[in-house]
């Protein structure tokens, strides 16, 4: 018989006393009969949530073999991050899933994209875009409910970012990935992207350094999720920098990092959701998450409404519990309050992963 423990501290965002049960690697908010104490105070979260993650993507580029891949997820658990949704990953991590001490993967499949129009090797290119429906059914059934688009990128014959996808066709496409049961997010850094993605129903955007009053306002309309990866946006001076053949493209990243936190500040103001993801995988290193946290209270959230971009919040919109009876038990504890600043919430005193505890320090 597994081992049963006991948990008793304050949980977020209330604040409230409680103690929590583990038995079968599920919480109960009923006794359990010789539980094992874990913590007897502290602070109380459900995992955390990296709603932006590469899961076999190397730092720096290219694939991971399996053991690379195990590596990172290792990471993201040591910093807390117990869920993942992974936007878009070259390789097939499926077998993390037999790892019952990695975090949970939410997978989209591959970036679909078309030929040149993003980085080598990471996407299936679509030469005809009247195939992107099929593409992106396909995605839709090989992964857990996401499928991730590339929405712009460079267009090198003219210089800048430009639209991928007709927007016809991505009403379409949208609408294949609903009928499968997916949602479908896209890679959009510039203002041209948007309105097509939007208008054509699309669940989520990524980044949005390019979002404009008009494209904000049409997300708040049609309820359409953002993940801002502002961590990652920091790279877009080093992009620029490295894109001398094309001024233009170049001046407009760094036009659209420097407005980053005017940008994303008025997409919360106006009530658009926000997610916290860092982009980990490429350019941004796993672990990270309490760095995209701390971001976020610089575009206008408070210490409690960024926390909850990563943690209690991001679990509803992904269809996942957080601390409730019956729930998977994926828990951290902190003796310090995790809204303090990203040294305490990188570093749990306790993980608890599908039920089993471990000491983080």
């Amino acid at each position: 018989m597994a081992a049963s423990y006991v948990i008793r501290g304050r949980i977020l965002p209330s604040g409230s006393p409680v103690e929590l049960w583990i038995r079968d690697g599920i919480i109960s908010l009923e006794p359990v009969a010789d539980a094992e104490i874990v913590a007897e105070d502290g602070w109380i979260l459900p995992g955390l949530v990296d709603a932006h993650c590469h899961v076999g993507i190397k730092y720096g580029g290219g694939h991971e073999d399996l053991p690379g891949a195990i590596a990172q997820a290792e990471i993201e658990r040591d910093v807390g991050a117990l869920l993942l949704r992974d936007a878009g990953s070259p390789v097939d991590t499926r077998e993390l899933d037999h790892h019952p001490d990695l975090p949970r993967i939410i997978r989209a499949g591959r970036h679909i994209a078309s030929p040149k129009r993003y980085i080598p090797g990471l996407a299936i290119d679509i030469e005809d875009e009247s195939q992107l429906p099929e593409a992106v059914a396909q995605q839709a059934r090989m992964g857990d409910g996401w499928v991730k688009l590339v929405g712009d990128w460079i267009d090198r014959s003219v210089g800048d970012l430009r639209p991928l996808w007709d927007e016809k066709i991505l009403r379409t496409a949208i609408d294949a990935a609903h009928a499968e049961g997916a949602r479908v997010t896209a890679h959009v850094f510039g203002e041209d992207a948007l309105p097509g993605l939007i208008e054509a129903g699309i669940d989520c955007i990524e980044h949005g350094t390019g979002l404009t009053d008009e494209t904000i306002a049409s997300m708040v309309s049609h309820g359409t999720a953002l993940v801002p990866t502002l961590i990652n946006i920091e790279t877009f001076p080093g992009i620029a920098a490295s894109a001398t053949k094309y001024p233009v493209y170049a001046r407009h990243m760094r036009e659209l990092h420097g407005r980053v936190a005017e940008t994303i500040g008025r997409a919360h103001d106006a009530g658009v959701p926000i997610y916290a993801g860092t982009d980990a995988g490429g350019s941004i290193r796993h672990g990270r998450i309490a760095d995209e946290v701390d971001a976020l209270t610089r575009i206008g959230m408070n210490a409690t409404e960024a926390l909850g971009a990563a943690c209690w919040s991001a679990r509803s919109w992904l269809g996942w519990p957080g601390i409730e009876h019956g729930a998977p038990a994926d828990l951290l504890v902190y003796s310090d309050d995790p809204r303090t600043g990203p040294d305490v919430l990188s570093t749990p005193d306790v993980i608890v992963l599908r039920g089993v505890p471990r000491r983080s320090r």
